[in-house]
């Protein structure tokens, strides 16, 4: 159990706030570095999100700068802890794996800043890193034990065999997975993911996340997955996964689903691939036959990219108050408006504000980095308050120790 910090811990880790916001990325890369030189903490990372030009050191730099600015105001970055725990959950993180990061990290402190990095210095980041560590560790343990005890739940890597493989789109396939050992899975939220623990020759283990696409249903999961340019995992899933084909899955986790039994009406927005958990949720919507409205609203290229429309429109067609409104950004030439698509372009903070209710519904976001931060920046200016903006972005977290 975490003890508080000392005021003194606080006003040190507080007073390296200058040198991180200056050396900070140099200090990252030192930590991963000497991390690792350890086979079994390399593994549990994402190696595409990190190296000179990868995401996930400017990522965690941020992140490690929030907690020192913040350190006196914790409360402040508990959402960040929650997100932090549920990735750490896919990931199979363990307390185990704490003391590894907690040492790369003081020696990444003492050889970047040298002389500054006192010994009172360091013995202040240790307090403080272990103070967020028991924090992560208690929650972990707990969700560890819900994913155990729940019916169909399971801890580590259980074995899924591919029960069909569906081409939704030109860049989009989805993935039905059927546990091999032919006992149910697990009940989730929808909009929560699923992590992957792939073994593509030639490449240590890759691990990666995708959101279930699918209501729950007691027996299978889908994931819908789009390849990605130089995507090592997209491209092994679209080249070399098959039926038949058995990959190695965590227990759903997440943060980021669709409340039960909402109250409110709902907008689902996305763009691209990021309508996998708003489908999740709009057929969990209409399957339980909610009578909340509910507004789904979704962007992207054009026809041949437009993943599950067909199924989304007659899941329409099944709710008591569904509405669907689809955003090609350049229809193709023989497209044809209210036929292949109902507005063509980008979806606008103007259109938002006109079309859907943003004085009382809950807004459900996904999809790349430009487009979330577009329209929660859009909804936020337009007066949504903020416990009615939730959402989920591609890469990395801002956050520190995401994995």
């Amino acid at each position: 159990m975490s003890h508080n910090l000392s005021d003194r811990t606080i006003a040190l880790v507080k007073a390296t706030v200058p040198a991180l916001e200056a050396k900070g990325l140099e200090i990252v890369h030192e930590m991963y570095a000497r991390m690792f030189q350890n086979p079994e903490i390399r593994d549990l990372f994402n190696q595409s999100h990190h190296g000179d030009a990868g995401s996930q050191p400017r990522a965690l730099t941020g992140a490690i700068l929030a907690y020192a600015s913040n350190i006196d105001n914790l409360a402040a970055l508990a959402p960040a802890v929650e997100r932090i725990t549920q990735k750490h959950v896919g990931l199979q993180i363990h307390p185990e794996h704490y003391p590894h990061v907690g040492e790369a990290l003081l020696g990444a402190i003492a050889a970047v800043l040298g002389d500054a990095a006192t010994e009172e210095i360091l013995g202040a980041w240790g307090e403080a890193y272990w103070f967020l560590a028991n924090i992560l560790i208690a929650r972990e343990e707990r969700i560890y034990g819900i994913q155990r005890e729940t019916v169909g739940g399971w801890n580590g890597w259980r074995e899924f065999r591919v029960d069909a493989v569906i081409r939704e789109s030109s860049v989009i396939k989805s993935f039905v997975l059927r546990p091999v050992d032919g006992a149910p899975v697990m009940a989730y939220k929808p909009g929560q993911y699923l992590t992957f623990w792939f073994e593509v020759p030639g490449h240590p283990p890759v691990k990666r996340n995708y959101s279930i696409s699918a209501a729950p249903n007691g027996a299978t999961y889908r994931i819908s997955v789009k390849r990605e340019p130089q995507g090592l995992a997209s491209g092994w899933l679209h080249d070399q996964v098959f039926v038949g084909s058995v990959l190695k899955v965590a227990a759903p986790a997440g943060e980021f689903y669709l409340a039960d039994n909402p109250a409110r009406p709902v907008v689902l927005l996305s763009g691209g691939v990021g309508l996998t958990p708003m489908v999740a949720m709009l057929e969990a919507l209409v399957e339980t036959r909610s009578d909340v409205p509910v507004h789904y609203v979704h962007g992207t290229h054009d026809r041949e990219t437009h993943a599950m429309r067909n199924q989304v429109r007659e899941l329409a067609a099944r709710g008591v108050a569904v509405r669907v409104t689809e955003f090609h950004q350049t229809p193709l030439a023989d497209e044809v408006a209210g036929q292949d698509y109902d507005c063509a372009g980008l979806i606008t903070e103007e259109w938002l504000i006109d079309n859907t209710p943003v004085g009382e519904a809950d807004f459900y976001i996904c999809g790349p980095r430009p487009f979330l931060r577009a329209a929660v920046s859009s909804l936020s200016l337009a007066g949504v308050p903020s416990d009615h903006i939730h959402y989920e972005f591609f890469g990395p977290a801002d956050e520190l120790l995401a994995a």
